[in-house]
């Protein structure tokens, strides 16, 4: 089984050098897989028309029985998508979805796992606790795979190098890719969610310590909004992931019936990890805003007490300055000591008032 090289190569050299879309491309039978090459690192430029490279690739792929060609693209143009559109007779719909990078993710298989598959990638950063994310549509047909990746995070290497190793994924054809990316991309999901959910017992802790601080209700918005992007990757994919645990999947290839059961297992266990997070978010969000007010009213007994004890000597200090003659003990040489003693006196009951009250 010669799978040409060459060709292959010819075919993402010349796109490397239209735009760059093209970040690896692979034949795949049972028993070979041709190398991924990544165009990154080419340097000779193809010759002839693109549409003519890819065809010859396909049909290539045709001619070996059980073959499968895999395209990696990195976000493409509306231009360069359609050339590969008009090779592969895509659906001009579903290309549409697919180079939109804010598309909602949904699966879109027919009985036979043909069509549009697009997911959402999630990342965690661990230095600012931030989730990033990027966007994957899957093109799948009866001998091709075809991903368009959208952002900075994703990258698919390992991916393919699993497939290089496994025979048993390349005899399965392009439901054993889509199985390794799914697999590959829920497993994210997990680790990014049980991240946020090991920030969120840190908040907590930090909410209810002696410690708290007003900074962390910035902290509980933030984490409410890094468990949305969790939940815009999650939710839609809920529905499937119930089929997928009940067996109800009709595409599914039997060799991989288990394997996709687990997928749709963790799926949900994510969800469910989404709405508790997002609840307990909410309590962190009432507990510290409560915690707010009644720092902001301890705050305002303690002015109110210190005010009140200043109000005493102000007063009498006052009473004493409005210049009248007849005042009492105003000629008396103890007069002046004992106007003293009694502001101090009464300054020292209010002070011990106030705090036996807790306002101080």
């Amino acid at each position: 089984m010669d799978a040409n090289p060459s060709a292959l190569h010819h075919v993402v050299t010349h796109l490397r050098h239209n735009g760059n879309m093209i970040r690896g491309l692979g034949l795949y039978t049972p028993s070979e897989a041709i190398d991924i090459m990544d165009v990154r690192n080419w340097e000779e430029p193809g010759d002839g028309p693109v549409e003519d490279k890819l065809l010859s690739v396909k049909n290539r792929c045709a001619d070996l029985p059980g073959s499968f060609v895999w395209i990696g693209l990195f976000e493409p143009t509306k231009a360069e998508l359609e050339i590969i559109a008009d090779t592969f007779s895509l659906d001009h719909l579903l290309v549409e979805d697919a180079a939109n990078p804010a598309q909602r993710p949904k699966f879109e298989l027919d009985r036979k796992g043909r069509g549009l598959v697009i997911l959402k990638i999630l990342d965690y950063v661990e230095s600012t606790s931030d989730v990033n994310t990027g966007q994957l549509a899957v093109f799948i047909g009866a001998d091709y795979v075809i991903t368009v990746r959208f952002g900075q995070i994703g990258d698919l290497r390992s991916i393919r190098s699993r497939i290089q190793s496994s025979p048993n994924l390349r005899e399965i054809g392009p439901l054993g890719v889509l199985y390794a990316l799914m697999d590959s991309i829920v497993d994210g999901y997990v680790s990014v969610s049980e991240e946020v959910s090991v920030d969120i017992e840190n908040l907590e802790t930090q909410v209810f310590s002696k410690d708290y601080s007003s900074s962390s209700v910035d902290q509980i918005y933030r984490l409410k909004r890094e468990n949305v992007e969790i939940r815009r990757a999650t939710n839609p994919l809920t529905p499937l992931a119930q089929h997928l645990t009940a067996r109800q999947v009709t595409w599914v290839p039997s060799e991989l019936d288990g394997y996709f059961r687990d997928i749709g297992d963790h799926i949900l266990r994510v969800s469910d990890a989404v709405e508790s997070s997002d609840n307990l978010l909410m309590t962190l969000l009432m507990a510290s805003t409560s915690l707010q007010d009644l720092q902001q009213n301890q705050d305002m007994r303690k002015i109110s007490g210190w005010v009140a004890i200043a109000a005493v000597p102000t007063m009498i200090a006052g009473i004493y300055g409005m210049n009248f003659d007849n005042m009492p003990e105003l000629h008396q040489p103890w007069g002046y000591p004992a106007v003293l003693a009694l502001m101090g006196g009464s300054c020292f009951a209010i002070y011990r008032a106030f705090k036996r009250s807790g306002w101080l």
